[in-house]
């Protein structure tokens, strides 16, 4: 039914931006909900604010308007339909879309952000755990504890093991990032730990703000051939799709690591197979042109592979940081204070 909400009024502590206590909406499915919300988070958004929250298992398109109506804030996360135009032209009192999954490119349409409806993401925050999702990687790639693993329980050789898979280590290595956002930026600063060398494609970087990161800018195709591992944290926009490619895999050196937890769109993956298949590189990918990975995809047979399925920025705890920020963003709404994760409309045409 549209509009159909459960509302929850519960005492508070604070008034609202307008002198009033402030209704918040929660638009996201009760399965998310209960990865996202703990039961601390949801008590703290009780004390300063009405709940709002859909009757059903999920949220449509059309319980939209009613779960809106009067509403200061509204939580979003995964399986929150489009906040499309007309949705958001009959909402007045809606201030803020905290976001408590990353990319906001498909929830809120860029004119809504540049006439003042301000947005918060999570993205900072998952970028913690794909940053060491791809340390993990590195680590597994250039060591080949899996392979080890392996042939350890098919009864291999103890000195003929330890002398096959002797490995690299990883801060000896120059590792080569694409793309300083979020997950770039901290990826950089976990790699600097380690001791490795690192280089970073990134357009909008300065020479200066990557010296200021502790790595040094290269062209594209430069990075590829100066890196041991190459590891892709770009977003997909026009000018970055395909941006890998066949000669730019080409450049990486015999036994080079390439991982992908960004977005397959950004990589040709038929050039991608074709190298693998070749057995010159490693490959960690997390993600793939389609998902669910088919059964039969040729990069399931394949050892020097290492697949996830898309799992690089979930984790227990990341889920418990994503809710617990963003009721805190709507709590620092209501009492006037800055926002830590807010989007501004110069940030949008160049975000994921």
């Amino acid at each position: 039914m549209q509009g159909s909400s459960v509302e929850h009024d519960r005492p508070a502590v604070r008034r609202g931006v307008d002198g009033g206590v402030p209704t918040v909406a929660i638009l996201i499915p009760v399965a998310t909900r209960a990865k996202i919300l703990t039961p601390q988070a949801e008590r703290h958004l009780a004390g300063f604010a009405h709940i709002r929250t859909p009757t059903g298992e999920g949220v449509s398109e059309e319980d939209l308007p009613g779960l809106l109506d009067g509403a200061v804030a509204c939580l979003t996360g995964w399986g929150t339909p489009p906040l499309g135009k007309a949705v958001l032209d009959d909402q007045a009192t809606l201030r803020l879309v905290a976001h408590t999954a990353g990319s906001i490119r498909r929830l809120v349409p860029m004119e809504a952000v540049d006439r003042g409806l301000r947005v918060s993401h999570a993205a900072p925050i998952i970028a913690d755990a794909v940053a060491e999702f791809v340390v993990c990687q590195s680590l597994l790639g250039l060591r080949s504890l899996h392979e080890i693993d392996r042939a350890m329980k098919a009864g291999g050789e103890w000195h003929d093991l330890r002398e096959r898979y002797l490995g690299r280590l990883l801060g000896a290595q120059t590792v080569g990032v694409i793309g300083a956002g979020y997950v770039g930026r901290t990826v950089i600063r976990l790699l600097t730990a380690f001791g490795a060398t690192v280089l970073v494609y990134d357009p909008l970087l300065s020479d200066e703000a990557a010296t200021a990161l502790g790595t040094a800018l290269r062209p594209l195709d430069q990075l590829f051939g100066e890196s041991q591992v190459v590891t892709l944290h770009a977003p997909v926009l026009p000018e970055t799709r395909g941006m890998v490619g066949a000669e730019q895999l080409s450049r990486l050196r015999d036994g080079a690591l390439f991982i992908n937890t960004a977005r397959a769109a950004l990589v040709d993956e038929a050039a991608l197979l074709r190298e693998v298949q070749g057995g010159r590189i490693t490959a960690a990918l997390d993600v793939f042109e389609h998902e669910p990975l088919p059964a039969d995809s040729p990069f399931r047979g394949l050892p020097n592979v290492i697949l996830s399925p898309h799992a690089a920025g979930h984790t227990v705890d990341t889920y418990h940081r994503q809710g617990a920020a963003m009721v805190d963003e709507i709590s620092r709404l209501v009492r006037g204070e800055p926002l830590r994760y807010e989007i501004s409309a110069a940030m949008l045409p160049s975000m994921a």
